[in-house]
């Protein structure tokens, strides 16, 4: 599933190593055989599986239609600048102008 050309291509020279117990190891031996892998490209897909995942999860940003609709037309017609962001500008420019 993960094993792509992109991966394929690249040289396996990293080593990552982990303990485990007997019961564990038995426990996903039997995974790898019953999906017709070996333990090692088991626990490679499988951890690669769930790193990509957890990363998606917090780098990207899912809305519903609604907050969809919501933020574009917030970027098309946005609204004027409160007192506070006014004021903030101000500060900034004269700041700047220093």
């Amino acid at each position: 599933m993960l094993n792509t050309p992109e991966t394929q291509d690249k040289p396996r020279n990293a080593r990552l190593e982990a303990r485990v117990s007997s019961e564990q190891k038995n426990f996903f031996q039997r995974a790898a055989s019953l999906s017709g892998r070996t333990l090692s490209e088991f626990v490679i897909d499988s951890t690669q599986e769930a790193a990509t995942k957890i990363v998606q999860e917090q780098e990207v940003i899912r809305l519903s239609r609604e907050e969809q609709v919501a933020f574009v037309s917030a970027l098309l017609a946005p609204s004027e600048p409160g007192a506070r962001l006014k004021k903030a500008i101000q500060s900034y420019r004269r700041k700047a102008e220093l």
